[in-house]
């Protein structure tokens, strides 16, 4: 039996980093940024949806200006909770604005070997094993598929990979590797299968889609045509900004969320004007470019900031958001990770992000690393108490036990010892030990993570797909190569 999937709940601690008016403010730019400046949509299809309602289309340069009014009817039409279905059942996740889930980051290229510790090229193999070790690990409450499976056909790599993620996981499974409209077909087909038909999966979508924008205010044309095919069925799909101060948005902070606000808001108005009712979620990773190099950074305190922002912003759009964290910019597990990590982690979920992504990533979502997945697990499992607050009533207060054991004494033996003691946070990775231990050993968390990373998936047996279900799931994929 699968092990129940570790959400933050009901939370005790929130923050609001902007006022309402400052949301207000963002909101207002947005439209105006949309309608006077306007927004790339390098698809036929979209322009043509585009101009059935009223927007200004330029077809030579792709860009849409639409009113205002345009922009915020059809938001209202965006359902503001649904659920995100997996293959058990017992493991679909509410995305209802009191649920925070962790899950894996998507598209990365490399991979720190399980074994060797080498870094990689990406293979299908890889994404296979990441899916059985977030299977049986309860802090991950989805899979984004995690690694490209640089050794499958291009026009049907993202389709491999959904495969090799539902014959590894009963879990949900999102993907960003969908980037036409025929393997959005396809990748419909497939979830059909599983869901057991079209209408079902309308009802219990079991795959979910993530596109990315092009930022500054730009779309990839397949992604678009991909994520209208999604929307259509029912499957839920969002739009993630990556926009970053100083190179594809302003050296402002405001203005990288206006500017991404634009992208996500115009997308997300596309697909309710083609599908009304469709389930949408709002995606954000905004980052700072580095003065030094104007690379993407990958962390940092702009991150931070952005990722409680935007979740106001989700939250004014009524509509769930998958909000990037955890992905730092670090190249190995060390002291930057654990500090990128943590802050980015807390203050999405101290917002009550409802999907937060990035764990197990490094390089700023680059290269994956088995250790650091587990690490950050322990990250959020360590939020996740400190979300549940303290808990204040007779029992907890202990006068009892405080008088029986009186000054002097210690609680070891008490009946109330042993009845809350399991309620302390006891931790896997974090290191307790007396220093003359550690002196004699020289290891630590990255090197237990990944020796619990290997034990896990030589050992673990996730629920196996039907065999006729993966014969079905093969030929889909089959016929669109062939």
């Amino acid at each position: 039996m699968a092990k129940p999937i570790l959400s933050i709940t009901n939370p005790k601690l929130g923050l609001d980093i902007l006022t309402i008016e400052q949301v207000q403010q963002i909101h207002a730019a947005t439209l105006q940024i949309i309608e006077q400046v306007g927004v790339r949509f390098p698809s036929a299809r979209a322009l043509d949806i585009w101009e059935a309602h009223g927007a200004r289309v330029d077809r030579q340069k792709s860009i849409v200006r639409a009113s205002p009014a345009l922009i915020e009817d059809a938001l209202r039409q965006a359902p503001p909770a649904y659920t995100l279905a997996a293959r058990d059942p017992a493991q679909d996740l509410p995305l209802d604005g009191n649920h925070v889930f962790l899950a894996t980051d998507g598209c990365g290229v490399e991979v720190l070997d399980l074994h060797s510790g080498a870094r990689r090229t990406s293979c299908l193999q890889d994404v296979a094993e990441i899916a059985r070790l977030a299977d049986a690990t309860p802090e991950i409450g989805f899979h984004w598929v995690a690694l490209s499976a640089q050794d499958k056909p291009v026009h049907t790599r993202g389709l491999h990979e959904i495969l090799a993620v539902w014959e590894n996981s009963t879990k949900h499974v999102q993907t960003e590797s969908i980037y036409s409209a025929e393997e959005a077909r396809a990748a419909v087909e497939m979830a059909a299968a599983v869901a057991g038909g079209k209408e079902a999966l309308r009802q219990r979508p079991v795959l979910s889609l993530m596109q990315c924008s092009a930022s500054p205010l730009g779309h990839d044309g397949g992604s678009l045509e991909a994520a209208l095919v999604a929307a259509e069925h029912g499957i839920p799909t969002g739009f993630m900004t990556m926009a970053s101060c100083l190179t594809t948005a302003p050296a402002t902070l405001a203005g990288t969320l206006a500017v991404g606000n634009a992208e996500v808001i115009a997308a997300t108005t596309l697909l309710q004007l083609a599908a009304p009712g469709a389930p949408v979620f709002y995606a954000a990773a905004q980052t700072a470019s580095d003065l030094r190099s104007g690379a993407y950074t990958g962390g940092g305190p702009e991150d931070f900031l952005f990722g409680a922002a935007t979740n106001q912003l989700a939250d004014f759009y009524r509509i769930p958001l998958s909000m990037g964290a955890f992905a730092t910019g670090a190249k190995h597990p060390n002291w930057q990770a654990g500090l990128e990590n943590s802050l980015s982690a807390f203050m999405a979920c101290v917002v009550m992000s409802d999907m937060l992504l990035g764990a197990g990533f490094l390089h700023g979502s680059r290269i994956w690393s088995y250790a650091q997945m587990l690490l950050d697990c322990e990250t959020f499992a360590i939020i996740h108490k400190m979300m549940q607050g303290i808990e204040i009533n007779e029992d907890t207060l202990a006068l009892e036990a405080i008088a029986a054991v009186g000054p002097g004494g210690n609680f070891l033996a008490q009946k109330h010892t042993r009845k809350h003691m399991r309620q302390l946070f006891l931790p896997q990775f974090m290191d307790r030990r007396p220093y003359n231990e550690w002196e004699s050993k020289q290891d630590g968390a990255p090197d237990w993570a990944q020796a619990k990373a290997r034990q896990v998936i030589a050992e673990h047996q996730p629920e196996p797909l039907d065999p006729s279900l993966s014969h079905e799931l093969v030929r889909i994929i089959a016929s669109l190569e062939n």
